[in-house]
């Protein structure tokens, strides 16, 4: 009795180590994305300075604005909060986003296929999305819905088809093995990318502007992609964290976990549809853009360790992060020239995978 009361008492105060670091380090990536969006938002052809533009910000949310004093109403002003409120912070609540659902969707992905190589586009969602795009700019089709404009919303829809074609290919009755999930994948995946190829080569001066797309890119990213996306987002987010204690015993296995009465299929539908559903959403809004879902959750493991409970909100700030400043990056590094985003992420993001490929190899010997 004595000493399962010991273990007991050592088992809390480990925990309780844990979560306040866990704390400490959440803290610390907040602070952190703040500071990113606060470079992002002042570094560009016109420098603003920071206390300049936060006021600017927060002039216009509503409630908080009185509690900024005074500002200048000049010209100058005026530029700035035209470059601050219609050009940068769009962009980079759009580049913030997108890093969010991939990171997540990665972290997702990579627990219910219990592969660290997996990211969000190995369902074909990338492939799906890509066609969407392509058939728009290929045909030249063009309108609107909703505020979101007709490359977005094909790809939209042509990321959740190809999921759903997927989904129902692997599933066997009310089965859905995930490694048949994975093989299908990539199956629709090499078939959509022959498509796309085809489509490419009859393309004569919008074969530019596909290859961009193809690359990220946050060019184009408005208010409106914002207010559309973010609800898909934030749910997606809110109900991945629902289910975290449920993905820890899915690690166990399959088998273990629904032992311990995990409903395995039911979570495993439930997560394929939120992580593709916000994965599109994402790739809606930017293209595509590698090795963020990928890399992201390890990067995050090796901050706070396997736990979902942690690993979901810490992977969605990081993913955050790095992707404004890989924006921030793409925006200024070649300026006026800008760069696809999608450049600057599989720079950062090739030698961290061989590195990850590296360590793996040492540990299998």
């Amino acid at each position: 009795m004595v000493t399962w009361n010991m273990r007991n008492k050592s088992g809390e105060k480990d925990y309780f180590k844990r979560f306040v670091r866990w704390k400490i380090i959440i803290i610390f990536l907040v602070l952190a994305l703040i500071l990113t969006i606060t470079f992002a938002v002042t570094i560009g052809p016109k420098q603003i300075p920071p206390m300049d533009a936060w006021k600017i910000i927060v002039k216009n949310i509503p409630f908080l604005g009185n509690l900024v004093g005074d500002v200048s109403t000049g010209v100058d002003y005026s530029v700035n909060q035209s470059i601050v409120l219609q050009i940068r912070l769009p962009r980079i609540i759009a580049a913030s986003m997108v890093g969010v659902a991939l990171a997540v969707s990665g972290v997702v992905l990579q627990g219910l296929l219990r592969n660290p190589m997996a990211d969000p586009y190995v369902i074909g969602i990338s492939a799906g999305a890509a066609l969407g795009a392509s058939i728009v700019i290929g045909f030249g089709i063009g309108f609107s819905f909703l505020g979101i404009d007709a490359i977005q919303l094909m790809a939209l829809l042509g990321g959740l088809i190809t999921v759903f074609v997927v989904y129902n290919i692997a599933r066997i009755g009310p089965r859905i093995p995930m490694l048949t999930v994975l093989l299908a994948g990539i199956a629709i995946t090499s078939f959509l990318s022959a498509i796309i190829s085809f489509i490419m080569i009859t393309l004569g001066e919008s074969l530019h502007a596909l290859v961009f797309w193809l690359f990220g890119s946050f060019t184009l990213s408005s208010w409106d992609n914002v207010v559309v996306a973010m609800p898909f987002i934030i749910i997606g987010l809110i109900v991945i964290v629902i289910f975290s204690r449920q993905l820890n015993i899915m690690l166990l296995g399959e088998d273990e976990a629904q032992q311990l009465g995990v409903d395995i299929e039911k979570l495993k539908k439930i997560m394929l549809v939120v992580a593709s559903l916000i994965t599109a959403v994402a790739v809606s809004i930017s293209g595509i853009i590698g090795f963020i879902g990928l890399i992201i959750p390890h990067i995050a493991r090796i901050l706070v360790g396997p736990d979902h409970r942690i690993l979901v909100p810490s992977s969605a700030l990081a993913g955050a992060i790095i992707l404004v400043l890989c924006d921030t990056a793409a925006r200024t590094i070649m300026d006026p020239v800008e760069l696809p985003v999608g450049v600057f992420t599989a720079f950062f993001g090739v030698p961290f995978f061989l590195y990850l490929l590296r360590k793996k190899k040492a540990i299998a010997m």
